[in-house]
């Protein structure tokens, strides 16, 4: 998948890049796989603000991926590919033998036309979803449950892999993207490959008016805001202060974790930085 770049007619496409979109197949999604996706602006049910920076965007519908992937034992194939406005990665449409459709995050090297499995007795080829248990050591995998039945939450953005690097009892080694090694049972599912799109990451927004399409609102650095707004404010000119960097609430904002002791502490064998 070719990054098309601009020439600098303006100064917002100066930097802009974006992807070509020749790797999909169908444009308008499953309308049977569509459900409304509502916004809240960043705002709780008093309508106060508790998440800032967020508001705006351009309207979207959600896709309803099957990320359980627990439809054993039936051979599905691969439709289409398609654009996804919800997520950085593709989504693929299969077709299972028996009628029904869904969609999955479309894996690596998996093309239209391609035939998907889930269940024990699966190739170990992208796109097909095992257990842990049932998967080779140093297999290259993805969309990886916390627990057995919840569902995929692990390594689902575009490009993203994770290695299973062994097995021990009821557990599996994992290798997660950022490098952190973590305990997962071997009961949980898998889906075989690494996440397409992966020349997500070359691509370039150029301006902020993009931010805003995404639901982005504008940030204020707290060094520039006066003294009544946030700890780090205030100065004649512009001042450090010697102070350190905090939210606006007062918590130390680099280096310093918030991470509550947590019962999946112990499955962490080890973190992504050192402590």
């Amino acid at each position: 998948m070719a990054i098309k770049q601009f020439k600098p007619y303006t100064p917002g496409r100066r930097f802009m890049s974006v992807q070509e979109n020749d790797d999909l197949t169908k444009k308008a999604p499953e309308k049977a796989l569509l459900a409304p996706l509502h916004k809240k602006g960043g705002r709780n049910n008093t309508g106060r603000i508790t998440m800032r920076h967020i508001g705006g965007g351009a309207k979207r519908r959600y896709r309803i991926i099957d990320f359980k992937r627990n439809k054993l034992s039936v051979p599905g194939k691969v439709a289409a590919l398609e654009y996804d406005p919800n997520r950085n990665a593709r989504i693929a449409l299969i077709h299972y033998l028996d009628g029904e459709k869904r969609y999955i995050l479309a894996p690596k090297d998996v093309s239209v036309g391609d035939t998907i499995f889930a269940g024990p007795e699966s190739d170990i080829r992208p796109g097909n979803a095992l257990k842990l248990k049932d998967i080779p050591v140093g297999t290259t995998v993805h969309n990886i449950e916390l627990e057995p039945g919840r569902g995929g939450k692990l390594v689902r953005a575009a490009g993203t892999s994770a290695q299973l690097m062994a097995k021990e009892g009821k557990y599996a080694y994992i290798r997660m993207p950022s490098g952190e090694l973590r305990l997962i049972l071997c009961e949980c599912m898998a889906t075989v490959g690494q996440v397409g799109n992966e020349d997500y990451e070359n691509t370039s927004f150029g301006k902020a008016g993009k931010t805003r399409w995404l639901g982005g609102r504008p940030k204020v650095r707290g060094i520039v805001m006066n003294p009544v707004d946030h700890p780090m404010g205030g100065g004649e000119g512009k001042s450090k202060s010697h102070k350190h960097p905090v939210s606006p609430w007062g918590t130390p904002a680099k280096g310093y974790r918030t991470r509550k002791n947590k019962p999946s502490d112990r499955l962490i064998v080890r973190r992504r930085y050192e402590k």
